[in-house]
């Protein structure tokens, strides 16, 4: 009887913990959510400083980051590629060792920190405004030092991150997300960019015999 008793509170302490995690899951989503509304309730005065950096350059766009900034980078940069902004990323270490060769005369970097404290993404935002290119920064904190730099600032500030901590890049990573792909949907509509311009540069795929249908 005893067994079985213990057998029977450790059910339930499970399944109170995953109760527990599951509030966790969607706390996590409301917050995230709310992040993004205040973030599309101030998109205008926000973004158009950039439309405006990117629809004057001659070059492509550049993207660099590091760490969670660094990947979302990468998805903004492919992202902007494929729907008609020649656009590539550049990690931001590699930058500072030798890869910043890339960089070229008319380019625009979009440099994303969180914090805009992060050095080397810093240091590669300074090194390409030194060169006479144009910087915008994504990041939480409009005071920063990666701020000053950029001749524009895409503004992703928001309250916490989203996990149980307040620590892991979750809401943050969100908002990095969410305000590249609203470049990308701008720059479409700005380019009129077409479903036949984007088939022509996706041909796999089931996306590639949706465009060319």
């Amino acid at each position: 009887m005893a067994f079985l008793r213990q057998k029977r509170l450790v059910k339930l302490k499970r399944m109170s913990d995953i109760s527990k995690a599951v509030a966790a899951a969607k706390t996590a989503l409301d917050i995230e959510s709310a992040a993004l509304s205040n973030l599309a309730a101030g998109i205008e005065n926000n973004i158009e400083p950039t439309l405006r950096l990117i629809s004057d350059i001659k070059g492509r766009v550049i993207v660099t980051g590091l760490g969670k900034s660094g990947l979302v980078g990468a998805k903004i940069a492919a992202t902007l590629a494929s729907t008609g902004t020649a656009s590539f990323f550049i990690h931001a270490a590699d930058a500072l060792h030798g890869d910043s060769g890339a960089i070229h005369d008319g380019d625009l970097l979009i440099a994303i920190s969180n914090s805009g404290e992060t050095s080397e993404v810093v240091a590669v935002a300074d090194m390409a405004k030194s060169w006479g290119n144009k910087v915008v920064a994504i990041t939480g904190k409009k005071n920063s030092r990666l701020a000053t730099i950029a001749d524009a600032v895409l503004d992703i500030s928001f309250e916490k991150e989203a996990d149980p901590n307040g620590l892991a890049p979750t809401t943050s990573t969100t908002l990095t997300i969410a305000i590249g792909d609203a470049l990308a949907a701008a720059l479409i509509s700005l380019k009129n960019f077409t479903a036949q311009d984007f088939g022509k540069r996706h041909p796999g795929g089931a996306l590639g015999k949706k465009s060319n249908g």
